[in-house]
């Protein structure tokens, strides 16, 4: 070990008092530090989990929690390690790195075997911690530092919709909320991943709350004068009212308490609201604004045009981030222009003053509430390595049921049994594909949520329903809220046990069906509860053969739009804390009810759930998660990749979305009922259609293909006729997924083998490109395809960078393209750019209806030239979990450039009803051969019994 990082020479001139001396346990050791010398730590703690995982636990008290993680799988140390103690450092050794802790602050630093430092806390340490109490339980408000180059960039934290993607400076507050989802894991393209062991609201970046406007510059009216902003209020015309203009220090109206704080009386429902005047910063440096908005909203700031017009549906506001470089006491313009969406809406600027530009561009993570400073060190050579590293920790991505592989269709809502099933008889009459058709909330009697039992005059035969799906060959999926209404049966069963949620029912909130009904959310954390809960789904639901489950508000969100403190309110205290301690792990514990119980009763049947909200740890259970309540806006669709791409990197492979969003713009309503009255396609409408075919040709690779919203309806004769383009390309990329059946299940199989991520932001796989560390509006799906949606209305082109490690294929014409460049490429109405990997290698299966209608007999393998490559073919039975007992089979190919020759191997294993026999055509792509996709076209004929064959091509 050479050349130890500097960070640990700085105090080694103080004196010794402070340490204690050090204890080595079995998987690691205990570093002591006499508290309150330079440091507010007391125990250190470095545990090997393997050569390149390392636990590393802080404590200012006398020992460690004992308190069981709710996201990390029981381990046993596999990697053998050394420890010494040496120059005022203590040194854990594993066979691939160097951990080390200084036993003057307690600072740790990690290096590979050459000495070169991976990470290092911040000087110092870089631990804080505050002491906290909650409903009478102790604890630390804690926040754990680290240095960082400025070379370095950050991806994961789960799924945010600011459309960013690069976290590198960034603010990111980590909790759950319909379109939010946090996840305490981020990765480093240098060679390192955190995954943070804390389930409370916390903070990337930045540990300071926003701040209000006033609280951080002077502010001036629209006249020059100092104390505050002109807010002006134009009552929609028909009200006949006087315009109301006020002067306000604060734009906070950003929940049901706030918005009481607007003018009183005043309608919001069409009126035009803005802010103005001056505001005029104390320091220089940029300011880190966040918007929250529901309706309309536009800012400009020093006359110029910072947020172009967002729009979000009342009932689910949004945020938006920004930042702005001010000048000290330069007075600045600003303009907020709000038009509400309802006669309630919401509205909200704040802002985070500036932090020295070190100190904004370190690693740091606040917690607002644990037992201590809990994290996990991941090393890795890739950013697979790293993925893999967290699986280890969190459990193993399940392999999910092929036709989950395959297109689903949703609606808000199918109202009847003749809805639903007439919609799955459209799909087959028209040869359109699906596997998967759901049922949304609802479809309970109305005063009965929770009971698990269907509206009887509404759907007269449940069994016969789901019956009649099966018959279709399609499955079906059902929406199950963790939510009961206090008259229900249900509810009661709860009740009993003191297993419900009860601040709702003491407050007797109504929520917004019908007259408003009392109810609540029932308590994840209890393990009873868990089991209760799966049982009622099991007796109501699953006996019925319903197939998978989408589990919907599991943020909870027992309410819309309250504020912070009182959602804590309303979803606890947990049977395991409070729930400011327990915040963000409710859908972790609901998926684990619903995944433990069905296999409980039904151990060899795939589980499938969708969930709204999740954490580390959520692929174990077998569960997807979507990105919520998106709104049906170009810039929420753009906004989708960059969510995707980051939570797909934070370790959960399964991820999807509503295809066209799911809350609608009034206008796109108002389009279609114009078209549905005079068969005229209005400015609108001619939107709607393209927004809809532009994210349909998106969603054809995520990882799950999935169309869901509100009215207008997304069923595809919904959206076009059969001869419009929206049509033609909706129906061509959906025929596209199923013949990428074989490539896209194989990779299905990697999730689970290798730890695969299937959509791959382009850092992933080519790092040595410093270019793609910001691109996130590219990606790559599986090791072959760069998918580059079209995100602009109107568009017929855009720029596509062509990572310079590989040589490019065009999809459609399989015309070369040199890496390394940016190019404005052609993306007309009815297609989105996608581009073939040099050395790539791609199975297409036939034509199908549904996932399991052919045996993939005849594959059409796809080659191309340029550079070597590989690819693995995997096959199960499909809807079990016999593959965790090796039942399922492997067939290699392997290309050489040098001999242009494609070797297909031996196959591998063995399942039930495994093809013996079948075909491959096999197609090679080169710069001198460029041919464009099509199953029809002739290749070499490999006929292949499982023995190795080689063909020349």
């Amino acid at each position: 070990m050479k050349n130890t990082h500097l960070c640990f020479l700085a105090g080694l001139l103080f004196a010794s008092c402070a340490y204690a001396g050090y204890e080595k346990t079995t998987d690691g050791v205990i570093v002591k530090l006499n508290q309150k010398q330079l440091t507010d730590v007391r125990l250190v703690r470095l545990e090997v989990v393997n050569d390149k995982v390392i636990h590393v636990s802080a404590t200012p008290d006398n020992a460690f929690s004992t308190t069981k993680s709710l996201i990390i799988v029981p381990w046993q140390s596999t990697g053998k390690f050394s420890v010494e103690e040496k120059d005022g450092v203590v040194v854990v050794s594993t066979a691939a790195l160097h951990a080390m802790v200084s036993t003057e602050t307690g600072e740790v630093t990690f290096t590979d075997l050459e000495g070169k430092t991976i990470l290092c806390e911040h000087k110092g340490g870089g631990k804080s911690f505050t002491p906290i109490e909650v409903e009478n339980t102790k604890g630390y408000a804690m926040r754990q530092v680290f240095e960082s180059t400025n070379d370095e960039a950050f991806y994961g934290l789960g799924q945010h919709q600011s459309d960013e993607f690069n976290y590198k400076g960034k603010n990111e507050s980590l909790f759950q909320y319909n379109t939010k989802v946090s996840v305490p894991f981020v990765l480093s393209n240098k060679n390192y991943g955190i995954l943070w062991d804390n389930y409370s609201l916390s903070r990337f970046g930045d540990e300071r709350d926003y701040a209000q406007l006033n609280e951080t510059f002077t502010l001036y009216d629209d006249k020059g004068v100092k104390g505050g902003l002109t807010a002006t209020y134009v009552p929609a015309p028909q009200r006949k009212m006087q315009a109301l203009t006020r002067l306000e220090g604060a734009i906070c109206y950003e929940d049901i308490q706030s918005i009481k704080n607007l003018p009183q009386g005043f309608p919001l429902d069409g009126a035009n609201v803005t802010y103005q005047g001056e505001i005029e910063a104390k320091e220089s440096g940029d300011f880190h604004f966040q918007l929250y908005y529901a309706g309309y909203v536009t800012v400009y700031v020093n006359d110029q045009l910072i947020v172009p017009e967002r729009w979000r549906t009342a009932w689910n506001p949004n945020s938006y981030k920004f930042t702005v470089k001010m000048e000290a006491n330069k007075r600045v313009p600003i303009r907020i222009e709000w038009k509400p969406d309802g006669v309630v809406s919401y509205c909200g600027l704040r802002v985070l003053s500036p932090l020295p530009e070190k100190i904004q561009n370190e690693l740091a993570i606040f917690s607002e509430m644990g037992d201590e400073i809990d994290y996990y060190f991941v090393y890795g050579k890739s950013m697979d390595e790293l993925i893999a590293g967290y699986r280890t920790l969190t459990g193993k991505s399940q392999i999910m049921p092929k036709w989950a592989m395959g297109y689903w269709q949703s609606r808000e809502r199918y109202k009847t049994q003749e809805e639903i099933l007439g919609t799955l008889k459209e799909f087959r009459r028209r040869k359109i594909p699906i596997d998967n058709i759901i049922l949304d909330w609802n479809y309970w009697p109305e005063n009965a949520w929770g009971s698990h039992e269907f509206d009887k005059s509404r759907f007269p035969d449940p069994k016969g329903m789901v019956d009649s799906i099966h018959a279709m060959h399609a499955k079906m999926m059902i929406s199950v809220w963790p939510k009961f209404y206090i008259t229900t049966e249900h509810y009661k069963e709860f009740n009993d046990k003191g297993w419900m949620y009860q601040q709702a029912v003491k407050d007797s909130i109504r929520d917004w069906v019908g007259p408003g009904y009392v109810g609540s959310f029932y308590d994840a954390y209890s393990a009873g509860a868990r089991k209760l809960f799966w049982k009622q789904m099991q007796d109501h639901l699953y006996s019925l053969g319903i197939d998978s489950w989408w589990m919907d508000a599991s943020e909870p969100n027992v309410r819309d739009c309250t504020d912070m403190a009182y959602r804590k309110k309303l979803c606890g205290p947990t049977a395991l804390g409070p729930s400011t301690k327990y915040f963000n792990t409710y859908a972790l514990m609901n998926a684990e009810a619903i995944y433990d119980g069905q296999r409980g009763v039904d151990p060899n049947k795939r589980v499938f759930l969708l969930t709204r909200s999740g954490f580390a740890g959520l692929q174990r259970y077998s569960t997807a998660t979507w990105s919520g309540d998106i709104a049906t806006r170009w810039e929420d669709m753009k906004a989708q990749i960059s969510a995707g791409l980051n939570f797909s990197m934070s370790g959960i492979p399964y991820w999807t979305m509503d295809i066209g969003g799911f809350c609608v713009e009034k206008r796109y309503e108002q389009g279609q009922y114009e078209f549905n009255k005079t068969g005229k396609e209005n400015a609108d409408y001619k939107e709607w259609r393209e927004l809809n075919t532009r994210w349909y040709q998106f969603g054809a690779f995520a990882p799950l293909f999935r169309a869901h919203g509100q009215f207008p309806f997304r069923e595809i004769w919904n959206i076009a006729p059969e001869n419009h383009p929206a049509y033609k390309s909706i129906l061509y990329y959906t025929k596209l997924r199923y013949n990428l059946m074989p490539y896209i299940y194989s990779m299905a199989g990697m999730t689970y083998f290798n730890d695969y991520t299937i959509m791959r932001a382009l850092v992933m796989d080519f790092a040595k490109d410093t270019k793609v560390n910001n691109i996130g509006d590219q990606y790559m799906f599986g090791p072959a395809l760069m998918v580059c949606p079209v995100y602009t209305y109107g568009a017929r082109e855009r720029e596509v960078y062509f990572p310079k490690t590989s040589g490019w294929y065009d999809f459609y014409t399989g015309k070369y393209i040199s890496g390394g460049q940016q190019l404005k490429v052609q993306a007309p109405y009815e297609r989105i750019p996608l581009y073939a990997r040099e050395g790539a290698i791609i199975p297409y299966g036939p034509d199908m209806q549904y996932s399991d209608e052919k045996p993939a007999d005849k594959i059409t393998l796809y080659v191309y030239a340029g550079q070597d490559g590989s690819f693995t073919l995997y096959e199960d039975e499909g809807v079990n979990y016999n593959y965790e007992k090796g039942k399922y089979a492997t067939i290699p190919f392997t290309y050489d450039e040098a001999t242009h020759s494609l070797t297909i191997g031996e196959r591998q294993g063995q399942f039930s009803g495994m093809l013996k026999e079948r075909s491959f055509n096999v197609v090679l792509i080169s710069k001198t051969n460029p041919q464009a996709f099509n199953l029809n076209v002739k290749g070499q004929v490999v006929k292949y019994n499982g023995t190795k064959t080689s063909v020349k091509l």
